[in-house]
């Protein structure tokens, strides 16, 4: 299980008038795991989708250090496909990351940018606060928000499938 929620404090050095988003979840999962499913190609090729969205088979490469660029496709039910790709910028294992996301060729420096802080809770649980600054999103826009939200919940499937194996 995960609890959430939603905040719309600016992320440190952005303006509040810059669009932007934050969703904060918590994952029945240690740290260590939640990390290695947002930095290890095979995990996040398992959960980089909302709920009813595939990930094209081969599709996903990830080179999760700094400089390092990554790359995944989706695909939605009538088959349209969505190429998605960004460039790392920071690393710092297990507690931040911090990658801009657009779509293969964009610029990374007009690139919408995704910091996620990972914190350690009591019990192997994990606080994420998931953080986009550059494309505006809320509840129900049944667009990004909703997309990533919907990600989140197949990323704690994937968790407790993740702690059931080891």
């Amino acid at each position: 299980m995960t609890e959430h929620q939603t905040a719309s404090t600016p992320e440190a050095g952005a303006t509040s008038r810059a669009p932007q988003f934050t969703i904060t979840r918590i994952f029945d999962a240690p740290r260590e795991l939640v990390w290695r499913a947002w930095t290890e190609q095979a995990d996040a090729a398992a959960w980089w989708h909302p709920r009813g969205v595939e990930i094209k088979p081969g599709s996903v490469d990830l080179d999760a250090r700094e400089g390092g660029r990554y790359r995944y496709t989706m695909v939605a039910p009538d088959g349209t496909e969505y190429p998605t790709a960004g460039l790392f910028r920071e690393l710092r294992e297990p507690e931040r990351l911090v990658m801009t996301w657009g779509s293969p060729g964009d610029d990374d420096d007009d690139a919408p940018v995704i910091t996620v802080a990972l914190r350690e809770l009591a019990g192997g649980r994990t606080e994420m606060l998931f953080h986009v600054l550059g494309i505006a999103g809320a509840p129900g826009d049944e667009n990004v928000y909703d997309g990533w939200d919907s990600a989140f919940d197949v990323l704690a499937e994937h968790l407790g499938a993740a702690d059931e194996v080891g």
